[in-house]
């Protein structure tokens, strides 16, 4: 049985046990283009589409640009296994299930009933005919009204796979009416798919015992090709059941090679092609029966060579794939006419896509007005400069010698797998020389030298820089400026040589064993290396002097430089991270946490996180300031390098296994990220990368992501102190702008005091009309009465401020030496507090309230304190704000409410000096602000001086 599964994917359970990471987020893989399995080639009126598999997902490209169109959005739960297309459908096969897609998009997914994964499919007219690894044929086809071939027809079991041989492939002739051919490993069948029975069985002696590997239909009535194991080509009648002609031998007899792959030529020319698992490609001319070319070493023969070859229908352009992550096109020129014979051009190479087909060994971006490239090496010994915007912007550079001194190229092709050069472990390079001389620098496996590259003319370029004491080289440092390369040795020495001419220029010797890491200013002052000795070496770089040099307790693998803080950080053999500041040459910060060998980490743009990776199979974020490691995530696959984007929007990855670079994006650049020191049961499990982009997030859902545990959510019940240590002076919490406030609140009532007062229109508009004289006369009286009612009261209270003189809310007398409190009325809340604060001898409750008030509050209450000898109420302010401004909080508060005390009683200030008790209390006050102010000058003055310095250095 074969049901149709819902379009909605079903979550494994290993993906519900998922913990997403708070900072990185799974998005894209670049530089994958296919895998071994062969392609489909679909159509859609005069237009042809080429879709690829790589792995668990699949991607459709134009044919006409190899153009990337489609990618599928979501991840089969296996490995793809075949591929079929048919107008707007693609037909993706993995375990026993069929995914039907269009654009990309799931549409629905068959499920056969057999414990075999499904390994042919075919797709004509109504009918899906797939074939699983145990025999069974599956024929399904169109119900009445539906686009989709969803109905189960019927299913062939006329084949016996340990009899007749696996199943190898599926066609259908044009012209066979409800008929396919199913070719085994020894056997040819035919079946009639709409009866069910089997029509045609061929004989195993009609191969010679010839295993049978690949069949494709011919554009002749009744005739199929046939491959072989043994690099044989048969063509094959169908309705007399025998072989035309003699076998064709595509391999030399000394030399063995599997037929993989057919395809004729339809444009008119009697061509055939054969693809072989050595990479090589023969073409063949089946009326003069003679061979056309060979195509050699068009895929790698050790990713299994050509996957597939198809020629486009009409055209003489043929497409190939293969497991060395290419793909292909080549084109025929028109045949040249000879007098006698005409001339066969071989194919030309016309367009091609591809990657690494090898996992990457060393990965760089460049500086940031390219930010969108990426540099990245593997152990196939190619080199590559990836896009991450546009994918058709993939290229790799050029291993063909430069030209020689009369100008004039050197002989021979480019270079071939056997004649690259070894695979690359370091690269550096610097954008500000691009196009005028080589501005990247690579170190090669076991080479005594480096190489110079030319980013612009994306080739190799003309220097080899030989390290100083005949070691093979093992790290490189191109200087920002891009006019120096310095290039370090095994046996412990570096040298600098000049880029533009390829001479060395200095030497240094300091090591004594391999030299593992170099680094260089911006400004071309300071250098740094490092060394498997474990001593870091400092240097001037532009005086070429020694400075000194610090020895750590284990050897040093690796370094990185962060130009903007003079940071390094080095990775140890004991398991740790030692930061190290190179203008102190002091360690700052040692970080532990990883169990097994750190093969890379990197800097934060901002330099305030170290990313780094292990072969313990995660990658941990530590923050800088804390020196904590604040998140981590367990990786399915052990990382190998790790790189931040020039402006931090992404992290790059590579892994032991996989040919493209992994990018994550950073979430921190649009949430706050708490630096929590994260536990190991606490790190995070996701799925890594993939071209789908399944189970990740873009860059713009990242800006829009809140999950469960943001940053709010994780600090709900977080407080934060006003106050960090009780000698420190802490502004205060509430907004700027209550300091100018309450200053200048004078002025601001003044600016805002109306100009003239609001006449009253005469005559009202028609929609404020009043029908009726009663209701106009009520109204008339009713506003009579609250202006008198408003003028009144207006009236009383400045008659009360004037006899109180400003104080309206409390008067103090004073009696035989004791002091009373006589209410007018009632008590205010900064009265009464005031009165409580003295009594008991703090005012930190009356302090509370007058920083929390409004402006013009704080502004009402000082003018209404009481100016009439005794200055009892004033003294005891003054004693309030002096504890104040002794606690250190609040401290601008504090300044402008005893400038606002000062402006509104001065006079008062100025002409009671014979009160002892307020002139004290005032002599306090001053002498608290006068140390206060001095302490912070002299805080403010070291922190310029060290801002200055810093700066200048």
């Amino acid at each position: 049985m074969v049901e149709a599964v819902e379009k909605k994917r079903k979550v494994s359970p290993i993906e519900k046990n998922l913990k997403a990471s708070k900072i990185f987020s799974p998005f894209r893989v670049v530089g994958n283009v296919t895998n071994e399995t062969p392609f489909a080639l679909g159509t859609l009126g005069s237009t042809f589409y080429i879709v690829t598999s790589v792995g668990r997902s699949f991607q459709i490209y134009d044919a006409a640009t190899l153009h990337l169109l489609f990618v599928s959005q979501t991840q089969t739960p296996s490995k793809i296994n075949c591929l079929a297309a048919h107008f707007h459908y693609v037909y993706a096969a993995y375990n026993n299930e069929i995914g039907i897609y269009r654009r990309g998009q799931i549409e629905t997914t068959l499920k056969c009933s057999t414990e075999e994964h499904i390994s042919s499919l075919l797709v004509f007219g109504d009918f899906l005919i797939a074939s699983s690894t145990d025999g069974q044929v599956f024929v399904f086809r169109k119900l009445q009204g539906s686009k989709l071939h969803t109905e189960l027809y019927t299913t062939l079991n006329g084949i016996n796979p340990q009899i007749d041989g696996d199943i190898v492939g599926i066609v259908h002739p044009p012209t066979y009416l409800n008929k396919i051919v199913v070719a085994t490993s020894s056997h040819i069948f035919v079946f009639n798919i709409r009866t069910g029975k089997l029509l045609f069985k061929s004989p195993v002696q009609q191969f010679l015992l010839d295993s049978i590997t690949a069949i494709e239909v011919a554009p002749v009535l009744d005739l199929v090709a046939i491959g072989t194991a043994t690099g044989g080509v048969y063509l094959y009648h169908l309705k007399k059941g025998k072989i035309l002609g003699t076998r064709i031998s595509v391999t030399a007899q000394d030399v063995s090679a599997k037929v993989t792959s057919l395809s004729f030529r339809t444009d008119g020319a009697p061509h055939i092609v054969v693809g072989l698992n050595s990479g090589d490609l023969y073409f063949y001319d089946l009326e003069k029966q003679t061979r056309v070319h060979i195509l050699r070493n068009a895929h790698k023969e050790v990713r299994g060579g050509v996957s597939n070859v198809k020629f486009l229908n009409g055209q003489p352009i043929l497409v190939t794939n293969g497991g060395d992550n290419q793909l292909k096109e080549y084109v025929f020129d028109p045949t040249l006419l000879a007098t006698n014979s005409s001339i066969v051009s071989p194919p030309r190479h016309l367009r091609s896509r591809g990657g690494h087909s090898s996992p990457p060994t060393a990965i760089e971006f460049p500086q940031e007005d390219k930010t969108h490239f990426l540099y990245s090496a593997s152990k196939d010994r190619s080199f590559w400069s990836f896009s991450l915007r546009k994918d058709a912007q993939a290229q790799e550079l050029s291993q063909r010698p430069q030209k020689s001194k009369d100008n004039k190229r050197q002989a021979g092709q480019v270079a071939s797998m056997r004649e690259k050069h070894p695979e690359i472990t370091t690269i550096s390079s610097s954008q500000l020389r691009e196009g005028q001389w080589d501005n990247i620098v690579t170190v090669h496996k076991d080479e005594p030298f480096a190489r110079t590259w030319d980013s612009k003319s994306k080739r190799i370029g003309v220097h080899q820089l030989a390290t100083i004491d005949n070691g093979n080289a093992s790290t490189v440092c191109v200087s920002q400026c891009g006019n120096f390369a310095i290039v370090g040795s095994t046996n412990g020495g570096f040298g600098v040589y000049n880029l533009q001419s390829g001479t060395l220029r200095k030497k240094y010797v300091l090591h004594t064993k391999a030299v593992t890491g170099i680094a260089i200013d911006g400004m071309n002052r300071s250098m740094v290396s490092c060394g498997l000795d474990g001593i870091i070496g400092f240097y001037n770089f532009s005086e070429h002097k020694y400075l000194a040099k610090l020895q750590l307790e284990a050897p040093i693998t690796s370094m990185i430089y962060q130009k903007s803080s003079d940071l390094i950080a080095c990775a140890l053999d004991d398991l740790s991270i030692v930061v190290v500041d190179v203008i102190s040459q002091k360690v700052v910060r040692i970080l532990y946490g990883h169990t097994n060998r750190i093969t890379s980490l990197d800097f934060s743009p901002d330099g305030k996180w170290i990313v780094s990776v292990s072969l313990d199979g995660t990658l941990r974020t530590w923050d800088l300031a804390t020196g904590l490691c604040i998140d981590g995530i367990r990786l399915p696959v052990v990382a190998t390098h790790v790189k931040f984007t020039p402006l931090g929007e992404m992290l790059a990855t590579t892994h032991v296994s996989g040919n493209g670079v992994f990018l994550w994006t950073n979430r921190a650049q649009f949430k706050q990220v708490s630096t929590r020191q994260v536990e190991e049961s606490e790190f995070s499990t996701i799925l890594m990368p993939n071209v789908s982009g399944d189970g990740g997030a873009t860059i713009i859902e990242g800006a829009l992501d809140t999950d469960e545990e943001d940053f709010a959510a994780e600090f709900a019940n977080y407080a934060s102190i006003d106050q960090i240590d009780e000698s420190l002076v802490t502004l205060s919490l509430g907004s700027r702008s209550k300091y100018n406030t309450i200053l200048h609140l004078d002025v601001i009532k003044q600016r805002s005091k109306p100009k003239e007062a609001p006449i009253k229109p005469k005559n009202a508009p028609f929609f404020l009309q009043l029908s009726g004289e009663a209701v106009g006369d009520r109204a008339i009286v009713a506003e009579e009465a609250t202006e008198k009612q408003q003028t009144s009261s207006a009236e009383q209270l400045e008659n009360n401020e004037d006899s109180s003189n400003g104080s309206r809310l409390l008067k103090l007398t004073t009696t035989n030496g004791t002091d009373h409190h006589l209410q007018s009325g009632f008590e205010s809340e900064f009265t009464k507090l005031l009165r409580q604060g003295k009594e008991a001898n703090d005012y930190l409750e009356f302090l509370s309230y007058l920083y929390g008030a409004s402006p013009s509050t704080v502004d009402l209450e000082i003018r209404s304190l009481q100016s009439i000898p005794p200055l009892t109420e004033m003294t005891t302010f003054i004693s309030a704000i002096t504890q104040g401004l002794l606690s250190n909080t609040n401290y601008d508060l504090a300044q402008a409410i005893v400038g606002v005390f000062l402006k509104a009683h001065g006079d008062i200030v100025y002409n009671n000096s014979s009160d002892e008790e307020f002139q004290l209390a005032l002599t306090r006050l001053q002498e608290v602000s006068v140390e206060t102010e001095s302490r912070l000058q002299a805080y403010v003055k070291y922190c310029s001086g060290v801002f200055d310095f810093l700066s200048s250095v």
